[in-house]
This record gives C-alpha cells, structure tokens and sequence, in this order.
C-alpha cells in the first residue's frame, strides 16, 4: 500500500492558506482518479483506491500541521509499511518561490513543523516528499502568520496551475519511486 500525506489545518478558515496546498494536491489527485470523497478515519481525513494497479491511500490528517505526526501512527502498526518507499508527504514550502515543485526522498524537516511532527512520529526523516513553493515569507514577516495567510490571487493562480500536472507527478512516483519523480518534475 502506498500513503499519500497532505499537510493542511481544518477548518474553512484555513481553506486558501499557503499552509494548505498539500490538501489541494490530495483533492486533485482524489477528482483525477475518481477516488470518491474523503471519509474521517480516526484523525484524518481519507480515500482509498487503486491506482495504476497499487493500493493507494490518500491522507489528510486533521490535526492541524505542526500535530500531522499523530495521524500516522495508525501506519507504524503495519510491519509491512516502509515509510521511505510506501509514504510521500505533500507540503507547502516557504522557502521555495511561487510554483516551484521539489521532490526530495528524505531530509530534515527544514523548520516545517508538520514534517517534524512526521519525523518524530515515524522516528526518522527516511520519507519522501512532495514539496510546492508557496513563496518567501518577507523580510520581518512572522513565519506563522505568513502561512497561515491567504495567497494573493495572482501566487493562487500559479499553484492551482501547477495542480493537473502535479497527478503524473504523484503517478510517476508510484511506479518509478522518488529518483524517477525528482528527475522528470523537479522546477
């Protein structure tokens, strides 16, 4: 089974935030591969299927960003689960421009408090990640304050246009794993 992981908050406050690009990317991906709708199981949110012959899961935890570690707990119960070849993470990256798309097969959590929470919960950064470019936060800017504002519509407009061809993104990785999806998507 493979895990996909969107990082996001609840809450229609928080629905056009920066911090929420990782649930665009898991509704997109659900809509592209007529998943259904995402049901609460335990702390998440999600939709299972099966994609390009794998069982795919899609996760949207719900308990907030800096806690997403919790919502996968569930996982480390699973002795067939490996993280560093069966779970990608999907996130938003302030320290990327608008538009960019990394894919990274580990690392640290670079000051993202979600992915923090992943490595702490799993014990270890050997995860992959889906990292999109929400732009850099200003000069004197609170870090918090600035993800969890609304993207001007113009940066809007840049992510939710990159959003149909982040699905043979996420498809390449599937089927040919991170070094495949770093080669052909990276921008």
């Amino acid at each position: 089974m493979k895990v996909i992981v969107g990082l996001g908050n609840p809450g229609p406050e928080y629905d056009a935030t920066r911090h929420n690009v990782g649930w665009w990317v898991l509704d997109r991906l659900a809509h592209d591969w007529a998943l259904g709708p995402f049901r609460r199981d335990g702390r998440a949110l999600s939709v299972a299927g099966v994609v390009a012959g794998l069982a795919v899961t899609l996760m949207k935890p719900l308990t907030y960003v800096n806690q997403s570690g919790q919502a996968l707990r569930i996982l480390l119960g699973d002795e067939s689960f490996d993280p560093g070849r069966d779970l990608l993470v999907v996130v938003d990256d302030a320290a990327l421009d608008v538009g960019r798309v990394r894919f990274r097969p580990r690392g640290s959590p670079g000051g993202h408090n979600g992915l923090k929470s992943i490595s702490a919960a799993l014990g270890s950064d050997e995860y992959p990640r889906l990292r999109l470019g929400v732009g850099l936060k200003p000069e004197g800017a609170d870090l918090a304050d600035w993800v969890l504002s609304p993207m001007p519509e113009e940066d809007e407009d840049v992510v939710v246009g990159l959003l149909p061809g982040l699905t043979p993104a996420v498809e390449a990785w599937l089927a040919e794993g991170t070094e495949a999806a770093m080669n052909r998507f990276n921008r």
